[in-house]
């Protein structure tokens, strides 16, 4: 037992990581309250299935547009000062948002606009994260752990975050909840203030960025592994992903409740998240990761397929938590396969067309599955992204390894 322990949590050992993860967690927390909050409050505002697609489009499109550029500059400069710089954006219009929510002067256009605001932090952000693991454990085989670890502290505070942004929601209103947001990146800030990090030696500061940013690209279309794992993220993220958008619908429309009901899919979809990343964390090398890419892209997709048609909470609850295990590890392994094939001076680069592929195609999916709700439903909207999920994790998926 003691050494399954050891092995599960072994990235912990490094001091940089330990910041990383409390500081990070408490963080994450409030994260996922403003994110509950966000949908719940443009979908009371409003009613309308097109802006709560709208609202999603905004804060990921700016991904989409500067993810892959950010990359270069992840490269060529500090990854903690990029970081800060994020993470202080991100903290801004968590506050400004929760002034317009609690002066009752907040309108929809607001939102959306400060969700282009939070989608620019993050077009920085998260490849800058994802590319800042390689020097925040000491050794290079602990990566995956890293990685696996991270994604359990992003589920387990998916699980609190929303549970208490239904309660929040439900006795004091949506500012609190973006309040308490701002007031969580501190923790944050201050783990970055107190890491040592050492100095990377960098081959690409005398080149121009369009050729440090061609350099990335042509680095990733000669991968042939890296180029179908990548392809993979992006389809799962365009048809499956979006599910997250129309959770408010199922919650208050197909299953007849309020922000609880809402809190709850979300904090499910958590739970089993945490599950298959514990066990993630628990394998010692990266033999088989291939294969699980493909089993949880499927558990993944037929469990958003069987939630789609579901109207009793308690089965809800259950599938929507093989849907949040399913996609979990289909992202830590694909994460995992990609920063073990790159080079670390290019780490940025490839790292920010993951979150491309992940998060920058997400606002399209979003946009579209919100209309197809508004149109034909959210059930079969969600089925027929589940269907297109499993077939590009299918197809795609089972050539990886014969490269």
């Amino acid at each position: 037992m003691r050494e399954r322990i050891n092995t599960t949590f072994r990235a912990l050992r490094s001091r940089n990581f330990r910041l990383f993860f409390f500081g990070q967690g408490i963080s994450l927390i409030g994260t996922w309250m403003q994110r509950i909050a966000m949908s719940w409050l443009i979908y009371r505002l409003t009613g309308s299935a097109f802006l709560l697609g709208v609202a999603g489009f905004s804060s990921h499109i700016p991904i989409f547009l500067i993810s892959p550029f950010a990359g270069v500059l992840i490269d060529r400069f500090s990854r903690r000062r990029i970081l800060f710089l994020s993470q202080t954006l991100a903290m801004l219009q968590a506050f400004v948002l929760a002034f317009l929510v609690l002066s009752g002067s907040v309108q929809v256009w607001h939102v959306i606009a400060l969700g282009i605001v939070l989608g620019i932090s993050s077009a920085f952000d998260i490849p800058g994260r994802q590319s800042f693991y390689s020097q925040l454990v000491s050794k290079k085989e602990d990566i995956q752990n890293a990685i696996a670890l991270n994604s359990t502290l992003f589920h387990l505070a998916r699980f609190i975050g929303p549970t208490l942004a239904g309660f929040v929601i439900a006795f004091f209103g949506e500012g609190i909840c973006f309040l308490l947001n701002g007031v969580s990146f501190v923790a944050m800030l201050v783990a970055l203030i107190m890491m040592k990090i050492e100095k990377i030696n960098n081959s690409i500061s005398g080149k121009k960025i369009s050729e440090e940013f061609k350099e990335g690209f042509s680095y990733v279309f000669k991968s042939a592994p890296i180029k179908k794992i990548l392809l993979i993220v992006a389809l799962v993220s365009l048809f499956g992903a979006p599910y997250v958008v129309l959770l408010p619908i199922f919650a208050k429309d197909i299953l007849g409740g309020g922000p609880v009901t809402l809190g709850l899919l979300t904090s499910f979809a958590s739970i089993g998240a945490l599950f298959s990343a514990f066990y993630i964390a628990s394998i010692k090398t990266n033999e088989g990761t291939d294969k699980r890419l493909v089993i949880f892209g499927l558990i993944f997709s037929f469990s958003l397929i069987a939630f789609a048609f579901s109207k009793i909470l308690g089965l809800s609850l259950f599938l929507i938590s093989f849907v949040g295990a399913g996609m979990m590890a289909n992202n830590v392994s694909a994460n995992s396969l990609i920063q073990n094939l790159i080079s670390e001076d290019k780490r940025g680069r490839v790292m920010s067309l993951y979150t491309f592929s992940h998060q920058g195609v997400m606002p399209f999916g979003e946009l579209l599955f919100g209309i197809l709700a508004g149109g034909i439903g959210a059930g079969p909207a969600l089925a027929m992204g589940g269907v297109l999920s499993a077939l590009s994790v299918f197809i795609f998926g089972r050539k990886i390894s014969s490269n």
